[in-house]
């Protein structure tokens, strides 16, 4: 049986919650933008862009990636010199993040083959994904949500969560062990729902359209 869409998920979504059916008809449809990178070169990217501000993380990124000839796999990082990540403007802990991440990719600790995945459970890539230095469990949602594009993925910790979901829902805002239990009602579906709440923010507090939603 071929897996629900995105759409299709909210819409049985809406038809059980009277919320989000009102999310659905004011913002419509989730629009995930396409995976524009394979899965190692998308996890560095993260890595890259974590703590810093967007330019300055798209430059840093875009010298590293020039550094690779615009191949960015595991044995590509390895072989760069340290001196060559220096000049690309990556600290010494995001270096050493990246290529912990190439290693264990080679190693087999971490799988990111297309074909391996689909055969591991969400919680099996978060706990691979976590061995990494400088990946935790946050990243490690996103790239099941939005790379591998896993429907029911639920990322208590992410403040927009929990902040859209208490506007949405008209609660105080939950906390990351409040919001856990919450999301049982939305199962198998509750990326979407994640996704409607970093929308709620935009549509009931005016906050700025996020790189999540766009």
């Amino acid at each position: 049986m071929p897996r629900p869409s995105h759409a299709t998920a909210a819409a049985e979504l809406a038809r059980r919650d009277p919320v989000v059916a009102e999310l659905v008809a004011r913002v419509g449809p989730p629009r995930l933008r396409a995976p524009q990178d394979t899965h190692f070169a998308a996890l560095v990217r993260s890595v890259l862009y974590q703590q810093l501000a967007g330019s300055a993380a798209a430059a840093i990124h875009g010298r590293l990636v020039a550094a690779v000839d615009g191949e960015v796999e595991p044995e590509r990082i390895l072989a760069l010199p340290d001196e060559a990540l220096r000049t690309a403007g990556l600290s010494a802990g995001k270096a050493a993040s990246i290529r912990d991440l190439a290693a264990k990719v080679l190693d087999g600790s971490v799988v990111l083959d297309p074909r391996g995945l689909a055969r591991e459970p969400d919680a099996e890539v978060i706990a691979r994904l976590s061995t990494v230095r400088g990946i935790g469990r946050w990243t490690a949602e996103m790239f099941l949500l939005f790379q591998l594009r896993r429907l029911d993925v639920w990322p208590t910790g992410d403040l927009g969560v929990r902040r859209g979901y208490g506007l949405a829902w008209r609660i105080p805002m939950p906390s990351s062990r409040e919001l856990e239990p919450l999301g049982e009602a939305f199962r198998p579906y509750r990326s979407v729902v994640a996704w409607y709440c970093w929308r709620a923010c935009e549509v009931y507090a005016g906050a700025g359209d996020s790189a999540l939603t766009r």
